[in-house]
Formats: C-alpha cells, structure tokens, sequence
C-alpha cells in the first residue's frame, strides 16, 4: 500500500499537477465569456473541454521533461527549486524516461481524442485547428526540430498556448463563434501564464545559458529581465482595466484589483532578489499565485455580471 502512495506521489510530482491552473483558468473564462454572451451554460461541453485541455497540458509537461533531459538541461541545472529545473523524476531516477515520453504520448492521444469530438460536435473544424495549434506549441517547446523554449520563443509560444488558443477554443465549443472580445479578453490572460515561465526562468539562468537555451533571461540579463517582468506585470492590469473601460469586460471585472497586494510582492521580491535563487522564490510563488487568483476574480466578475 505504502509503495502504491509513492508511486502515485512521484508521477504526482512528474505531471506537475499543481501547474494546471493554468489550464483551468482560461478554460473557465472562455467558457463563462461564452455563456455572458447568449442564453445557455452547456456543462457536458465545459467538462470535456476541461478534461482535454488538462490531459494534453499533462502531456506537454511529460513531454518536455522528457526532452529537457535528453537535451541534458535539468540535468546541467544545479540549483533546482519547486518552480523551475524540470521535475526531477528522471534526474533523481524515480521514472525511466521512456516511461515518462510513453505516458506523455498517452495523455496527448486521449486529449486530442476528446478535442477531435468536440470538433465534430462545434463543426467548421475551430477546435481542429486550435488544438492542433496548442499540441504543436506544447510538444516542440522542448522537441526537435523546433525547440521553441530554446530559441527566443517560448515565453510567447506559452502566453498564445495558454492565452487566446484556450480561452478562444473554450468559447467556441459553447457558442460555435469566435468573437474579436474573447481574443481581447485573452490577452492578459496569456501575459500573466507567460509571467509565471518568465519569472521560473532566472532560476534556470546558469543551465538555460550552458545549454544554448535562449529564454529572454539568458537574452537580456537579470538585470534587465526583470524590468521587462515589472512591465508585464503592470500590463496585465492596465489591459483589465482597458477591456472595462471600452466594454469588453463588465465593471464588475474591476474586482481583479484586490489581487494587488500579491502583485506588489511579486515585484518588491523580485526587484531585491532577482539574481538570487532561492530568495527568489517568494516572487515565483506569487506570480503562480496571481495568475490563479486574477483568472478566479475575473471569472467571479463575469459571474456576477450575469446574475445580478
């Protein structure tokens, strides 16, 4: 019994279970945009969308631990800490990696296979090619012959992945059409996952660099990434408030301001302590935390929107 629990703990720990609020969050926006914008809340459709979108999230997370390792990236990482330097399921030899790529191509498979239903039920092949786009993005992060995560792309190639391609796929499948506000509505929402890589990658700088994995940190400097991270952080925000402003959001979106005494730690944490590892982490912790509580706050706005 004892061995089941840590067998179950460890691949726990290899899908990164905790990360797939950033699934969840656009899935639920998307949807709730859908259901503001005409009569009906379809739930059958919301829980297939969310179990597909959850089960390919798995296995990009698989996928690229088990590319990150071939590349020899997490292995030249020294000072690993809970939101940055892989799993370690492989590196501390808990999974065999052929393991870890089988059970990833498992997850995509039954993902994709939920998605190509949903294709079938929304027509005009949206899905299809949404989440073609979304799979792509995910497996080639970290895979040859793309690479995304090693060539300057992959703080975009996420905040699209986890941004626009699931906010806007999630509404289609409850409103089979893609209007020009979800997208807009999608915008912070991609900054703030693109934030969470972006603030994991400075603990990865010395690795990133000895593997010629080109992430914005690795480009810019500590320095001056991080002025860069301060800037999109503060974006997030003034394009909630834009979206209000023009109407693309109801005022009672506004609640997402209460998030800001997190924000304000992220950036006071991160501006003393941005070439610092582990001092760092409180600002990792945050900027994850915010996405969550910022995605929630947004969703309980549209909510309350609607009924009152």
């Amino acid at each position: 019994m004892t061995s089941s629990k840590n067998r179950f703990a460890v691949w726990f720990k290899a899908m990164r279970l905790p990360f797939l609020t950033a699934t969840v969050v656009p899935v639920a926006i998307g949807s709730l945009l859908a259901w503001q914008d005409t009569s009906g809340f379809m739930w059958m459709k919301f829980w297939m969308t969310l179990v597909g979108a959850l089960l390919i999230h798995v296995g990009t997370n698989l996928a690229n631990d088990y590319f990150d390792h071939i590349s020899g990236n997490d292995e030249a990482n020294p000072n690993p800490t809970p939101f940055s330097g892989g799993s370690r399921v492989i590196q501390d030899g808990l999974i065999a990696p052929r393991s870890i790529l089988l059970a990833a191509v498992t997850a995509l498979v039954f993902g994709s296979g939920i998605g190509l239903y949903l294709n079938a039920l929304s027509g005009g092949n949206v899905i299809l090619a949404l989440g073609a786009a979304g799979v792509f993005l995910g497996v080639f992060y970290s895979a040859k012959p793309f690479r995304i995560g090693y060539a300057s792309g992959g703080e975009l190639a996420v905040g699209i992945g986890f941004g626009p391609l699931i906010v806007l796929g999630s509404y289609y499948v409850q409103a089979k059409t893609m209007p020009f506000g979800a997208f807009l509505v999608s915008i912070p929402v991609g900054i703030l996952i693109a934030l969470v890589v972006f603030i994991n990658e400075f603990p990865d700088y010395a690795a990133d660099k000895a593997v010629g994995k080109r992430t914005l940190v690795v480009i810019l400097g500590k320095r001056t990434a991080v002025i860069l991270y301060h800037l999109l952080l503060a974006s997030a925000y003034i394009c909630v408030l834009l979206l209000v402003i023009f109407k693309y959001l109801p005022n009672s979106c506004l609640i997402v301001f209460l998030s800001l005494p997190l924000a304000v730690k992220a950036f006071m944490v991160s501006r003393k302590n941005f070439d610092k590892v582990y001092e760092l982490m409180p600002a990792n912790a945050s900027t994850i935390g915010l996405h969550s509580l910022i995605g929630m706050l947004l969703c309980a706005g549209i909510i309350l929107n609607k009924v009152i």
